[in-house]
């Protein structure tokens, strides 16, 4: 094959045009924070407040600050700078100063909406697309939501009206939080701002712990802090004297296209990711990207002709070490990579903070790894490129196949499937069990998405106090339903980019990129690629011979056979090996027999799965990790702070 490896002056048309696009007119772009809030009382003059939770989130923005107060409403921005310093600051105001806006984010196809607002008679005083979110919706309304593509959570403060309005993205790529406390309505980019505020009542949502030993994240709009809320993905609100409402202006379709070849659709997704590179790429600085050993930040890296690409490993054999890889398709592209190995002592010393960072608590150990990335990339730069949502989008996971396996077995009458499962799980653990249990469970009850921890029975078990929180197959139920009568791998996908995508995914990618003040762009995460992927048969996302499999195919006109066909691996991280150390075992152990793990659980019980896993009887790391880490982040918020 012919790789695409030629020196600038004769690269082909797709690179030359993301490469012209890296250098953009100035605009008001940058990846920030804002917080804001109305009856607040006295805390509503007070600026002391503002700036206190306002600096709580310095770390989304180092580079500047600003303040908005007019008695009803109080706005508070960071800002980490990427384009136009000056001529952008935060909160913007419309021609009259009557609607007042804090946005976090990128508006790809804002030039084109720009450009209908003049001539639709409205006047600019900068060059950026916070602005067009704040002409948009005084000319569409809430229609204006359909019309943007990017990655966005925004506010609007309507003087006139005495209204709020706010947004996120389709995807839920930036956070927006938001929180009831008495007459007092707090908004803004991360929890730990509202802490900050005279009214709030910190209390922990039991409910939640629940609901995380299951899903290994919050899921839901619910978070951790009781009366503090998420707001949806591709959703929005108006708040109003009181009263809220919210509503949702968007939903990923899948709408297979039987009748196109395969070629056809490598084609277009040639096409479209081209595209969305592109758009990503805009800055005034530079932009970098990441890599592992995988496909999807390969595809990236290998279609973005970045400068400097960034990988992490660990020292603990091949497994969990892919800079190799990464070096290897570097020197291929060619491109710079600088690479970091974290020590165990890097890892476990970083925890805790991490989980402040976190906002809620994430027992995807490959958070850290993505701390470290950034961390290492921020050392060079300000903006990155990442693979996230290929998986989601294209059909990336190995567990997709799953309905593949053995089909005519589900042609079996399922009652008897869940008798032989039921059977099957009161036998001593065997090869191929498993597969016997799994498929004796409807779908919607054995797949709640990549990571499923505790049962419900098991949970409450582990639990003191067990709440009135939902059994994880009611949590997930709502996203089945909306998909009827698609096929399981399609609706698997479409679970996961509705909830483990947005509580785990890209909950980890803002919150690890934003600690280290560093813009994490993500080119799959576009409208109009989801819009692409939606048509493409199940056949060509996830089959027998891989996953991604239409994907694939165009990765491979880009790179070798070696990263565009590498199994799933997603980011190995050895804590089962750790948790079998003494030295580690001993740390969780103290953690488990702790006064915060005696409030909430069974202690003995554990300890119990702590010293399976050492002796190795069964693997119990995820369950543990899972466990250890509420308790490291409980520490942090009601302990420590």
């Amino acid at each position: 094959m012919r790789l695409q490896t030629c020196p600038p002056g004769s690269l082909p048309a797709y690179l030359r045009r993301g490469m012209a696009l890296g250098r953009g007119g100035k605009d008001d772009r940058r990846m920030c924070g804002f917080i804001g809030f109305t009856g607040g009382g006295d805390s509503q003059l007070d600026k002391g407040v503002l700036q206190s939770m306002t600096d709580a989130i310095a770390h989304r923005g180092p580079d500047d600050a600003d303040y908005y107060m007019d008695g009803l409403v109080s706005l508070g921005f960071r800002r980490l700078s990427i384009i136009d310093l000056e001529g952008a600051r935060q909160p913007l105001f419309n021609e009259d100063s009557t609607k007042a806006l804090v946005f976090n984010g990128e508006i790809y196809n804002f030039q084109e909406l720009r450009e209908d607002l003049l001539q639709r008679g409205h006047i600019f005083s900068t060059k950026g697309d916070g602005e067009t979110l704040l002409h948009g919706y005084e000319e569409y309304g809430t229609d204006l939501l359909n019309k943007l593509r990017g990655m966005f959570a925004f506010v609007i403060w309507d003087k006139e009206k005495e209204e709020l309005f706010g947004a996120r993205d389709f995807f839920g790529i930036k956070p927006l939080y938001y929180a009831r406390m008495g007459e007092a309505f707090l908004f803004g980019s991360e929890i730990k701002s509202f802490l900050h505020h005279p009214m709030f009542k910190k209390e922990l949502n039991e409910r939640a712990l629940e609901h995380y030993l299951s899903f290994q994240y919050s899921p839901g709009p619910e978070t951790f802090f009781k009366n503090v809320y998420k707001l949806p993905p591709a959703h929005y609100f108006t708040y109003k004297e009181g009263k809220m409402d919210i509503a949702r202006y968007w939903l990923p379709e899948f709408s297979a296209e039987e009748d196109k070849p395969l070629d056809y659709w490598v084609d277009e997704i040639e096409k479209v990711f081209d595209n969305s590179v592109e758009a990503h790429k805009v800055s005034d600085v530079e932009v970098g990207s990441f890599l592992s050993s995988g496909v999807d930040s390969s595809y990236v890296a290998c279609s973005a002709h970045v400068d400097k690409t960034f990988t992490v490993g660990f020292d603990n054999g091949e497994r969990y070490n892919e800079t190799h890889y990464a070096q290897e398709l570097s020197e291929l592209i060619p491109v710079k990579n600088v690479s970091k190995v974290i020590t165990p002592e890097e890892f476990w010393g970083n925890f805790p903070k991490i989980q402040y960072h976190m906002d809620e608590p994430l027992a995807d150990p490959s958070a850290v790894a993505l701390y470290f990335v950034c961390n290492t990339a921020a050392k060079h730069l300000k903006v990155v490129l990442s693979g996230e949502g290929a998986d989601e989008i294209f059909g990336g996971y190995n567990i997709y196949r799953e309905p593949l396996e053995v089909p005519w077995y589900d042609k079996i009458p399922f009652p008897v499937r869940k008798a032989i499962g039921v059977l099957a799980g009161l036998l001593p653990a065997h090869r191929g069990l498993n597969f016997l249990v799994r498929r004796g469970k409807r779908l919607e009850d054995r797949f709640i998405g990549n990571a499923y921890m505790f049962t419900e029975k098991e949970r409450r078990a582990l639990l003191k106090n067990p709440t009135d929180a939902q059994s994880p197959a009611r949590m997930v139920k709502p996203y089945y339903d909306m998909v009827p009568g698609k096929d399981a791998v399609t609706r698997m996908q479409f679970l996961d980019l509705n909830m483990w995508m947005v509580g785990d995914i890209l909950l980890k990618a803002d919150k690890m990129s934003m600690a280290n003040s560093l813009e994490l762009r993500v080119p799959f995460l576009d409208k109009e690629i989801m819009a692409l992927a939606g048509r493409i048969p199940t056949k060509y996302r996830v089959n027998s011979e891989n996953t991604k499999f239409a994907m694939r195919r165009a990765a491979l006109r880009r790179m070798p056979e070696k990263w565009a066909g590498k199994k799933k691996l997603g980011f190995p991280v050895p804590t089962r090996v750790w948790l079998k150390e003494d030295k580690y075992y001993q740390r969780v152990k103290a953690a488990f027999q702790g006064p915060e793990a005696e409030k909430f659980f069974h202690t003995e019980a554990l300890v119990k799965l702590l010293d399976e896993h050492k002796e190795g009887k069964r693997d119990n790391s995820r369950k543990v990790w899972t466990v250890y880490t509420f308790l490291v982040w409980y520490r942090e918020f009601f302990v420590e702070r």
